[in-house]
C-alpha cells in the first residue's frame, strides 16, 4: 500500500511540473511574441510616421500670416463706396474680439481646446455617441487645431491618409504656437458663409457691426455657422441658425462660461439680422469700377484682390448722385421722343403666375415704391376706358392712356409731337412683359407709368 501510494504521489508531482513547465512556457512564447509584435508595431508606426512626414507642409508658413483680405475704396469725405476681394476678410487681433465671441467658439467647437495637445480622443469618442443618438450629425470630433490644419496646409479630400497627415501637423502646430496664436489663425480664416471669413467680416455680414460690439447672444449665433454655414444661414434658415444658437449657449453654460440667466437672456433677444450693404451699387458704382480697373491695371490682380489695401478718391457722392439723376433724366426723355421699341417678351396666360411669383419673391414681401420702375406684366388691354392692366409682383395697376401717347412705333422721318398714341392696344397686348413705373402711393387702384 505505501509503495503504491508513493508511487501515486510522485506521478502528481511529475504531472504537476509538466503543467507548470507548459504554463511557464506557454507564458514564455507569449512575452516573446509580444515583444516582438510590439517592436515591429513599433517599427511600423515609426515607418509610417517617417513616410507621412516626407511630404508635410511646413507649418512655419503660418507664422506669417497674410491671408486675402478686402481692399476697400472711399470718397472725398472718408464714405467707403466699394470692397473688391476674393474673398471677405478683414483679420483683427484676439484683443477686438470680446470674450463671449471666443468662449462661443471654443464650447461649441472644441471644449477642451485649452487641454489637449492638437488631438482630442475623447471628443471624438462624445461626437460619435452624440451623433448616433441625434441620428445626424450635431457635432464635430476635429479640434480647432485640426480645422486650422485643413484650412491652411491641407487639400479637402477625405482619406484615412489625410486624416493622419492632419493629426501630426496638428500636433506640430501646438508645439510651436500656443494657443492664442491658434486662436488668432482659426477667429480669422474661417469661412462663416455668404462671402464672409473670419469672425470681423461676419459680424459686418449678419449684423452690421464689428465684433467687439456683439452680444453674447450674437456671438452664438456666429459660433454655431462652422459645422455647416449655408445650412444654419440666419438668412435663410433663420429656425436651424437659432436651433445652433442655444445649442452654443448650452455648451457654454456646460462649460462654466455663462449662468442659466445669461442663457435665457440670450435666447430672448431679438437679433437685428440684415444683410451688409453693397457699397459699390449703392453709392457710385461706375466711378469705383473705373477706380477698380485703374488699379488692377497699375498694379495688378493680387494687389487689388488680395493685400487690403485702402484707396481714398476725390469723389463727392452727393455731386455723383446728382449728375447720375441728369444722365437718367436726359437719357429717359431722348427714349420717350424716339417711340416704344417693345416689350421685353411676350409670355403666354399660363405663365403669368409664375413670372408674378418671382417678381413678388425679388421683392421679399415689399410693395413697389412710388417712383420705383419694376418688371410687370399685362393682363388686359381696354380701348373704350383707354387704360390697360398690369400687375407687378401680387400688386396691380393701370396704365392710363394720357401716361402712353409718346410709345409711338419709332420713325425717324416724323417728328415725335406730330404722331399720338390713340388706344392701348396700339402699343401692348396681354402677356407684354414690360418695365412701369410707380406714379402714386400703392392703393387700392394703382397707377403706373
Amino acid at each position: 500500500m505505501t509503495t503504491k501510494k508513493s508511487r501515486s504521489q510522485v506521478l502528481k508531482k511529475r504531472a504537476k511540473k509538466k503543467e507548470k513547465s507548459l504554463f511557464l512556457s506557454i507564458t514564455k512564447w507569449v512575452v516573446i511574441i509580444s515583444v516582438i509584435l510590439g517592436i515591429l508595431g513599433g517599427a511600423g508606426m515609426a515607418g509610417l510616421f517617417v513616410y507621412l512626414s516626407q511630404d508635410l507642409p511646413k507649418i512655419n508658413t503660418l507664422n506669417d500670416y497674410r491671408p486675402a483680405t478686402v481692399t476697400s475704396v472711399y470718397s472725398d469725405d472718408g464714405r467707403k463706396i466699394g470692397e473688391f476681394y476674393k474673398e471677405r476678410r478683414i483679420v483683427i487681433p484676439l484683443t477686438e474680439m470680446p470674450d463671449n465671441l471666443i468662449n462661443a467658439f471654443v464650447a461649441a467647437e472644441d471644449s477642451r481646446f485649452r487641454e489637449h495637445p492638437g488631438i482630442d480622443i475623447q471628443s471624438i469618442i462624445r461626437a460619435f455617441i452624440k451623433n448616433f443618438k441625434a441620428g445626424t450629425i450635431v457635432q464635430g470630433g476635429s479640434t480647432i487645431t485640426q480645422q486650422v490644419t485643413k484650412s491652411f496646409l491641407l487639400t479637402p479630400e477625405r482619406t484615412y491618409k489625410r486624416k493622419l497627415k492632419e493629426a501630426m501637423l496638428a500636433y506640430k502646430i501646438e508645439k510651436k504656437f500656443s494657443k492664442d496664436e491658434i486662436l488668432f489663425l482659426y477667429l480669422n480664416q474661417i469661412y462663416l458663409g455668404h462671402g464672409a471669413y473670419g469672425v470681423e467680416a461676419a459680424s459686418e455680414n449678419y449684423f452690421g457691426k464689428h465684433a467687439k460690439d456683439l452680444t453674447l447672444a450674437e456671438c452664438a449665433m456666429l459660433a454655431g455657422l462652422p459645422q455647416a454655414p449655408s445650412r444654419y444661414s440666419p438668412f435663410r434658415f433663420p429656425d436651424r441658425a437659432k436651433q445652433r444658437q442655444i445649442y452654443t449657449l448650452n455648451r457654454m453654460k456646460e462649460e462654466g462660461m455663462i449662468s442659466n440667466l445669461d442663457v435665457t437672456a440670450a435666447i430672448d433677444e431679438k437679433l437685428d439680422i440684415k444683410p451688409r450693404k453693397n457699397w459699390f451699387i449703392e453709392r457710385v458704382p461706375c466711378y469705383t469700377e473705373h477706380v477698380r480697373r485703374y488699379v488692377e491695371k497699375k498694379y495688378g490682380e493680387d494687389m487689388l484682390y488680395n493685400q487690403g489695401l485702402n484707396i481714398h478718391t476725390a469723389v463727392n457722392i452727393e455731386l455723383q448722385k446728382i449728375a447720375r439723376t441728369a444722365v437718367k433724366k436726359g437719357l429717359a426723355d431722348l427714349d420717350k421722343r424716339t417711340g416704344y421699341r417693345g416689350p421685353v417678351k411676350n409670355i403666354p396666360a399660363l405663365k403669368i403666375e409664375g413670372f408674378c411669383r418671382k417678381v413678388a419673391e425679388s421683392l421679399e414681401g415689399n410693395l413697389p415704391e412710388k417712383g420705383g420702375i419694376y418688371q410687370g406684366v399685362v393682363l388686359s388691354v381696354d380701348d373704350e376706358n383707354k387704360v390697360t392692366r398690369v400687375r407687378v409682383g401680387d400688386v396691380h395697376g393701370l396704365i392710363r392712356l394720357a401716361t402712353m401717347t409718346w410709345a409711338r412705333t419709332p420713325n425717324p422721318k416724323v417728328a415725335y409731337y406730330e404722331t399720338k398714341v390713340r388706344n392701348p392696344s396700339e402699343v401692348l397686348k396681354a402677356g407684354d412683359i414690360i418695365f412701369v413705373q410707380v406714379i402714386n402711393e400703392i392703393m387700392e387702384d394703382n397707377e403706373y407709368e
